[in-house]
């Protein structure tokens, strides 16, 4: 009969529960053992849990356990109960010390730390049933709450019958009202994303607290609706996470702190509690895991820095590492077994990195007992290529080598990702010893700069057509207190997050080029074609070759490119720096470009014909910091300048060249250029250190054209685009 059971659990592992006839769907609830600990470890596997933090990790316990020490004999208290903003305190944290407490009561069977684990969680219960009725929130992430629940679970065996009810009644009951409901009104900064966000507020409780309370005697018909909904919900978080990734790598994220950071939770801390709970491990059913290793390494920039995609703060654009360094070990844990040639590569990222003192689930290096220490750090490959097209995440990354003194560049298109995503179809952003052509502006939480400038098209290195009325659609985010609440401007950009098409592309030693369909993108009205050709000449030469269309020959037609400091023009030609590198740019058509450089104080987040500057924050808005008074409009990689150039003369169809070249600031004037030009074609010929290229591309027809690359005799390129 166990093996039937185990059959049918392993099966339902792979296939959604919701999906099987009814009268099977919920067998493996069976499977969920009786007795307690059952959440992330159980009476079998807590030795050797033990055995780790008395160990290997015995200093982190020891952290821990002065931690707990230090509430012995003190009152618990909440010091502001009546905030509006939980996240904004740290009275939610009394959940994790809750979990610590109990864990080093299971670790020392002192029963100091038993009464403290329940005296804590008398009181938070208390608080977190207050909360409720109060309609506010206890924190935006719930990771503290799952620790309450795996605290009270660690308990368990140790309380009294009425202890265990006393306790467990209103416990269940509020965790039960935090999640997302049509019968009660919806919380300030209630966090209700499911399964296509990181999945780590109030929904994903349900799971946890099924396995707690399921057939404990305090409520099993709601603790079994619990668990159903939350394996439901994992199971199809999982599937979609595994769409995503495709067999490149991603997340449901492309913004990295999201992806690095809070996300990965979602499928540890289910691979851990099915384990604990059932003794299946699910976690080889779903091998996309580790591959984001090879999503990160494309995002990694020298210096630890990252690019700044979508809802990036672009205040330092430095990597988000904080938390690499426990989702990498978890990896390894689960998957040294079954992968170890990519858990190699995991273990040579881990050496770039910190380890954190503490996580959100502090007892989580505990449980990570397959450290496999037979399989060495192995580097990726020295011959990458020289480009990766990550399909779903709508993304293709560019280097010319590993190195400090390397090109890297981004190019937005495709993908089938919303979350936290820009209008950018077609952007692109390079980096050479400092950011060059970069996206712009910030995430102010209020404020009305992230809505109305920082997600728009103007922001970012693209094209703008500007139809006179046209409404943008929204964006999250609202205004601060002392902004007043306008329409979205109208800054000529995109209407549709996705939308975008990759045309071509192709990579090798010599040259990148991707074509871009980005139509679809913005309003039907409006155009009917805006298609982008960009090709990287390794290693620091680019050619941009737009066709772009408008209804309305007066529908004014813009590219924009975007610099940190102050652009230096001179006619159709500019340079720009940043850190210790610098771009030039030159405009081969229009020939009758018009170049403008707009920013500067006052000025860097122009759009519709007004600055939508950073708000100050005044006490009553939810994020208010006392002292903290002005806004930091002014760092460089928020994006201070931007050159726009537009064609001098209106017409419904134009098309844009651009000749960009990279190096450091000793490079002192860029290269000459030839503009080539027929009745069908427009290009440019150049020289660059020993090579020759001749880059043409249809102006009419189909989208395409001609590269050629010589050196000296020799003819290194000469294919059709």
């Amino acid at each position: 009969m166990r093996f039937i059971v185990l059959y049918i659990v392993l099966f339902l592992s792979i296939c959604p529960a919701f999906a099987l006839d009814d009268n099977f769907k919920d067998s493996w609830t069976y499977q969920v053992q009786e007795e307690h600990p059952r959440l992330f470890f159980n009476k079998q596997t807590f030795e050797t849990v033990k055995k780790r933090a008395l160990s290997e990790e015995n200093k982190l316990f020891t952290e821990m356990k002065g931690r707990v020490d230090s509430l012995i004999g003190k009152e618990i208290t909440f010091k502001d109960p009546l905030n509006i903003d939980g996240t904004q305190n740290s009275d939610h944290e009394y959940g994790t010390r809750a979990a610590e407490a109990a864990f080093v009561y299971l670790v020392t069977e002192d029963k100091k730390y038993l009464e403290l684990t329940k005296n804590i969680l008398i009181k938070l219960v208390d608080y977190y049933t207050f909360r409720n009725e109060k309609g506010l929130n206890i924190q935006w992430y719930a990771f503290s709450r799952v620790n309450a629940l795996a605290a009270y679970d660690w308990i368990y065996n140790d309380l009294a019958e009425q202890e265990r009810t006393e306790i467990g009644t209103p416990f269940l009951k509020a965790i039960n009202y935090m999640l997302p409901s049509r019968n009660r009104k919806t919380f300030f900064r209630e966090n209700t994303g499911n399964y296509k966000t990181g999945f780590y507020g109030p929904p994903c409780l349900a799971w946890y607290a099924g396995i707690v309370f399921h057939r404990a005697g305090i409520d099993d018909k709601l603790a079994k609706e619990l668990l159903m909904k939350g394996y439901n919900d994992y199971l199809t978080l999982l599937k979609y996470r595994s769409d995503i990734a495709g067999k490149d790598g991603g997340a449901a994220a492309a913004v990295l702190g999201y992806c690095m950071g809070a996300y990965p939770w979602a499928e540890f801390n289910f691979f851990h509690t099915v384990n604990a709970a059932t003794g299946v491990d699910v976690s080889k059913d779903w091998q996309y895991v580790p591959k984001f290793v090879d999503y990160i390494f494309w995002n990694w920039l020298p210096g630890n820095k990252e690019y700044g995609f979508g809802d990036t703060g672009h205040t330092t654009n430095d990597l988000p590492t904080g938390s690499l360094h426990i989702h990498l070990s978890q990896m390894i844990h689960f998957y040294g077994k079954s992968q170890p040639d990519l858990i190699g590569r995991v273990k040579w990222m881990q050496t770039k990195v910190q380890r954190q003192r503490s996580e959100v689930f502090p007892f989580t290096r505990f449980l990570l007992t397959n450290y496999r220490d037979d399989i060495a750090p192995a580097a990726p490959d020295e011959n990458l290529p020289k480009a990766k097209h990550f399909a779903n995440m709508g993304q293709i990354f560019m280097r010319s080598g590993s190195g400090d003194d390397d090109t890297y560049a981004l190019f937005t298109a495709g993908g089938v990702l919303t979350q936290h995503k820009h209008f950018d179809n077609n952007n692109f952003v390079i980096f050479k010893k400092g950011f060059l052509a970069l996206d712009t502006g910030t995430r102010p939480e209020p404020g009305i700069h992230l809505s109305h400038y920082y997600c728009r098209t103007i922001a970012h290195n693209c094209i703008l057509i500007r139809m006179p009325d046209e409404k943008m659609p929204n964006y999250w985010g609202g205004p601060a207190l002392n902004e007043e609440k306008l329409p979205i401007p109208n800054d000529g950009g995109q209407n549709n997050q996705l939308g975008s098409k990759v045309l071509a592309f192709e990579e090798n030693k010599e040259y990148v080029y991707i074509a871009s369909d980005a139509t679809p993108s913005y309003h039907k009205d409006k155009t009917n074609q805006v298609v982008r050709q960009f090709v990287f000449l390794l290693p620091d030469c680019f050619v941009i070759f737009d066709r772009v269309n408008s209804a309305k020959a007066e529908y004014p037609k813009t590219w924009l490119l975007h610099t940190a400091r102050e652009p230096v023009v001179t006619g159709k030609e500019f340079y720009a720096d940043q850190m210790e590198g610098r771009l030039f740019c030159r405009t081969v058509f229009p020939e009758d470009a018009k170049l403008e450089k707009i920013g500067g104080p006052g000025k860097q987040f122009w759009s519709d014909g007004r600055n939508w500057a950073l708000p100050v924050l005044v006490p009553g808005d939810w994020r208010y910091t006392p002292g903290k008074k002005e806004p930091m409009d002014t760092r460089e990689l928020l994006g201070q300048w931007r050159m726009e150039v537009s064609p001098a003369q209106p017409a419904t169809d134009d098309v844009f060249l651009h000749l960009i070249q990279v190096g450091d600031q000793s490079v002192k004037s860029m290269v000459k250029s030839t503009v080539i030009k027929t009745a069908d074609t427009a290009g440019v010929k150049f020289t660059f250190a020993d090579k020759e290229y001749e880059v043409t591309f249809n102006t009419k027809g189909d989208i395409g054209g001609k590269l050629l690359i010589r050196r000296g005799q020799q003819q290194l390129v000469n294919v059709k685009l």
